[in-house]
């Protein structure tokens, strides 16, 4: 009998214990996901007339420190935090190349041929995008430091440029920190689509900032 009550016991007490971990699993947040691109119809653009463009966005380097899923925001001079519940669709990086190549492609009227390969007779323009740096603060701002190319494939002239742009933080929110986010990658996309524009008329590339 005692035997039968010691069993009876530990199947209690094994219950007990995988419906406490049951509960700390469900009571732990469910991740959100963040996107950088901003919604095209915030864009606006017409494609020009004339021929087609395309564009070439080659992947972007970014700070070893950005390069993963999470959303990493600054609390102060010397602590980043890393949010695990607050991540991007995919790797920061990849989230970037697309983000710019989708802001540029929209802006001119642009096909981004990056993985499909342009036509052989046509034209490119090759943008080779570096983020040297980026802060982002929530309730204060995000600064990032940008340098880019932009090479047309069959002339090979091209434009070299840096830029920095700074966005406020309009609260203490992750969507709050990825909005100017948006917005501070939509500056660098219209910056790049300038350029794009002046090498197609033939004229000197200006940087933004």
């Amino acid at each position: 009998m005692s035997h039968h009550k010691n069993n009876s016991l530990k199947s209690l007490a094994a219950a007990a214990l995988a419906a406490a971990v049951l509960a700390a699993c469900g009571s732990s947040p469910p991740a959100q996901f963040y996107t950088l691109s901003a919604p095209s119809a915030n864009v606006g653009a017409v494609r020009a007339q004339g021929p087609q463009t395309f564009i070439e966005v080659m992947p972007v380097a970014v700070p070893d420190r950005l390069a993963r899923p999470q959303l990493v925001v600054r609390s102060d001079a010397a602590k980043l935090d890393v949010l695990e519940q607050e991540r991007w669709s995919s790797p920061f990086n990849n989230e970037l190349r697309d983000a710019l190549a989708s802001g540029v492609a929209a802006r001119l009227g642009a096909i981004d041929v990056s993985r499909s390969g342009r036509p052989a007779d046509q034209a490119s323009y090759r943008i080779n995008v570096e983020l040297r740096d980026m802060d982002a603060v929530r309730n204060d701002k995000v600064q990032a430091s940008f340098g880019w190319t932009v090479t047309r494939s069959d002339d090979r002239k091209s434009a070299v440029c840096r830029m920095t742009v700074v966005e406020p933080v309009s609260g203490g929110s992750a969507g709050d920190v990825v909005l100017a986010m948006q917005k501070a990658v939509g500056n660098v996309a219209d910056a790049i689509a300038a350029n794009v524009r002046a090498l197609q008329t033939g004229q000197g590339a200006q940087c933004a900032g």
